[in-house]
């Protein structure tokens, strides 16, 4: 099992004061329109060693297959780690009625690459059984207080996946 460390206190008291903040409507109309300019202008001046949101969440940059296109695609997303060296997404898409379209390319194509903290790894996607559902999201709420206000609020089942990669030691170990 691989250690696990908690976030400073400031981290920690900043994430819970803006959680409630990410749940809003007004986050959720302007989120998605100013955060991905955000990201590339983040990765255009620091050669993708920064993301946005890993300034207060663990974070990395997905590269999958396109499902229908076959051409590659990157988002920028918080991840989890599990605590066993894995990671932890949830296609939460600022709680839209749509699942994004990642998730539909990890489904058809789950062999995938991550950037975390600037290098970048090839990590396996697995959709997280019904059954461990409930557990990947008490952890994904223990490092972001009330993201699963995302599902409820979307109308659908949030696709949450599972992160792995051969590499030791696993980049998704870290920070909660």
């Amino acid at each position: 099992m691989h250690q696990q460390r908690r976030a400073p206190l400031p981290v920690r008291l900043l994430r819970s004061g803006l959680a409630p903040f990410t749940r809003t409507r007004f986050f959720r109309d302007v989120g998605p329109r100013l955060l991905p300019p955000a990201e590339r202008i983040a990765k255009r001046l620091t050669g993708g060693r920064l993301i946005v949101s890993g300034i207060l969440v663990p974070s990395l940059a997905l590269q999958t297959t396109g499902a229908k296109s076959g051409l590659p695609r990157t988002v920028e997303l918080m991840y989890t780690p599990d605590g066993d060296g894995r990671a932890i997404i949830a296609g939460t898409n600022f709680a839209r009625g749509n699942h994004p379209a990642w998730t539909a390319n990890l489904i058809a194509h789950p062999a995938a690459e991550v950037v975390v903290r600037g290098r970048r790894y090839r990590v396996r996607a697995e959709r997280i059984s019904e059954g461990d559902r409930e557990g990947a999201w008490a952890k994904i709420e223990a490092q972001w207080p009330g993201y699963r206000a995302y599902e409820r609020d979307s109308g659908r089942v949030v696709r949450l996946f599972l992160l792995t990669t051969d590499v030791e030691p696993s980049p998704f170990t870290g920070r909660l």
